[in-house]
């Protein structure tokens, strides 16, 4: 079982320093490699430049560059070439499959925020002894970084990665551990239906409030936009701006983790079984498509694209994703079974006789069967097919 601790640095200035210089380097050679790929396909009959063969270089640009390339590790540099190869390996697969992705593009320093270090002890060391108060990261070219482990790693630490989020600093070990015990077995088993009125209802009756974070955040995040657009170019007023901007964007991401890791483990406490609908988020979240005037040539018909904007803003707000990534972790970790069931007319088909109809949906929140009768609030009605529907799906597979 792979596990990601995330832990806040605290480096002196000069550390601080240090790992700007890194990043910045690590960029450099990032954009080089990319510049190598785009040359060696545009003038050289169309050659693709891969990662052995880049790799193959790091020895002379080392050696040629050795104040700036040659200081650090030089598997990290390694994993910083092995990253615009999977981001090439990505372009070509998307195209394959019929998508319209944007070529890899260069990265300007101050978004270049990451650098991997592929195994502890090889560039990098996790430094986490019991009888030392203060945990500690050494990397090569920085020294030792102080480290607020806020709880303990359990496992082998397999890769370190240092990354930048505004002024602060962290450290990301990837560890390796075995399945931990499962919980107790409580006997019961939920379905649950996302929606955005309300975060979450299950079957059992129960409403989690949609928190909503990113609309709250809303007026200060437009007013901090509105301020930045009027800052020059390369001022020290913009730094604060963009600082500023980036900071209320951090919040209202960790607000929404904290939200989904507190909805997500009270779920996985109480039930030994978890259904929720199999959500093709990405797809639910595209613009409509534009519908050409027959009539009038170069103009083009109301699509819904403002209410439709709308709609995609609340769910990016409500993080569905993130919640059911979490929920699946933690549902591993504690020996909970999650399962994702077909979507489709869970919130039109009657608990009570099975009649499906659109009718019987007359709101987004009242539901009423026009065969049997039968009344409920339909995010209830969605969440009871959801948790039906997994049971036999998990009765009929095979053992």
């Amino acid at each position: 079982m792979i596990r990601a601790y995330k832990f806040l640095m605290r480096p002196t200035v000069g550390q601080t320093s240090a790992l700007g210089e890194m990043l910045r380097d690590h960029c450099s050679l990032y954009n080089g490699a990319l510049q190598e790929r785009r040359d060696a396909y545009r003038h050289v009959s169309q050659t693709t430049v891969r990662y052995g063969q880049q790799s193959a270089q790091l020895k002379d640009i080392r050696a040629f560059d050795a104040e700036r390339q040659g200081r650090w590790s030089f598997s990290s540099q390694q994993a910083t070439l092995r990253r615009l190869d999977k981001a090439f390996a990505a372009f070509f697969r998307w195209i394959k499959g019929g998508e319209k992705p944007g070529y890899p593009r260069f990265r300007g320093a101050a978004r270049f925020d990451t650098v991997e270090f592929p195994k502890d002890g090889d560039g990098c060391r996790w430094d986490s002894t019991p009888h030392d108060p203060v945990t500690r990261v050494r990397l090569q070219g920085v020294g030792h970084v102080k480290v607020h482990q806020h709880r303990p790693v359990v496992g082998k630490v397999k890769t370190i990665s240092v990354k930048r989020e505004g002024k602060r600093w962290y450290v990301v070990l990837t560890v390796e551990r075995a399945v931990p015990e499962p919980l107790p077995r409580t006997g019961r088993a939920v379905g649950i239906d996302l929606g955005i009125a309300h975060f979450l209802a299950d079957s059992q009756g129960n409403f989690v409030l949609n928190p909503r974070h990113g609309r709250k955040t809303a007026a200060k995040l437009e007013d901090a936009q509105r301020a930045l657009s009027r800052c020059e170019r390369g001022s020290k007023r913009r730094r604060k701006a963009v600082e500023t901007v980036a900071r209320l964007h951090r919040k209202v991401r960790r607000q929404r983790l904290d939200h989904a890791h507190k909805t997500a483990l009270a779920l996985v406490l109480a039930h030994d079984v978890i259904a929720h609908e199999d959500l093709k988020i990405r797809n639910m979240g595209k613009a409509p498509a534009p519908k050409p005037d027959p009539d009038q040539p170069g103009s083009f018909l109301p699509n819904g694209a403002r209410a439709k904007a709308g709609l995609n803003k609340s769910i990016n707000d409500a993080g569905w994703g993130v919640f059911l990534a979490i929920l699946n972790a933690k549902a591993e970790c504690a020996g909970r079974e999650v399962m994702a069931v077909d979507p489709r007319n869970t919130s039109r088909r009657c608990p009570a006789c099975g009649h499906t109809a659109k009718e019987n949906r007359l709101t987004q929140a009242q539901f009423h069967c026009v065969a049997c009768g039968h009344r409920a609030h339909a995010d209830t009605v969605g969440a009871l097919n959801v948790l039906r529907a997994g049971l036999a799906r998990r009765k009929a597979r095979p053992a």
